[in-house]
């Protein structure tokens, strides 16, 4: 099977646009305050308006409330829901509504063992950097792991892989781990939250080499 590609953190039409023409499979809309990616319910809806059938919308939270969840999933008309920071019962109790991809922090080969708690309780785990303690952002911050620990890994569940990647790295990245999916952010940015439609562009193409 092709590697897939979700963009995450759009917030523009044009780079919306971008993503789509490119080929991902997936955007990410985020509903998390301090993120200089975060949309409002209007602004999520409008986005939402303009994404083709066949590309999937998933809104991107922090351990949320259930208010912010239901608010978010009707304006983005959300198919699944990333999470962050949350417990194997808080997603299972969110996948009753919705489909759950789980993120998973990783800096040692000890931390891919966080995804089995998330049997049953997620849809798809998302393996992304381990942030440094106390910092304001739980991913989205160019951060990568040693691409090496997920070699010959295998999961009972879908999966994908965030951190770090560019087009420049992301069919090193997928040779290294066969990432099914490859979710990236800042990497496709010209500054912290403002997205780039020739990076986008140029990774989605690296992508499709892969």
């Amino acid at each position: 099977m092709p590697t897939t590609a979700k963009i995450c953190g759009l917030s523009t039409p044009e780079t919306l646009d971008a993503a789509v023409a490119g080929g991902a499979s997936h955007v990410g809309f985020v509903f998390f305050p301090p993120s200089p990616r975060n949309l409002g319910f209007e602004q999520a809806a409008a986005l939402a308006a303009q994404v083709p059938g066949h590309v999937a919308k998933v809104g991107v939270f922090v351990n949320p409330d259930d208010a912010l969840l239901d608010a978010a999933i009707a304006a983005g008309r959300l198919d699944a829901v990333q999470l962050h920071k949350t417990t194997p019962e808080r997603a299972a109790a969110i996948r009753a509504r919705v489909p759950v991809w789980v993120a998973i922090a990783v800096k040692t080969r000890a931390d891919l063992n966080a995804a089995a708690a998330f049997a049953g309780a997620a849809d798809r785990i998302l393996y992304d950097a381990k942030t440094p303690e106390g910092a304001a952002l739980p991913g989205g911050m160019g951060l990568r792991f040693d691409w090496e620990l997920l070699r010959g890994h295998r999961l009972a569940m879908p999966w994908a892989l965030s951190g770090g990647l560019d087009s420049t790295s992301v069919a090193e990245a997928v040779r290294i781990t066969g990432a099914p999916l490859v979710d990236i952010s800042s990497g496709v940015e010209s500054a912290p939250g403002t997205k780039d439609v020739d990076k986008i562009a140029a990774f989605l193409k690296a992508v499709a080499q892969c």
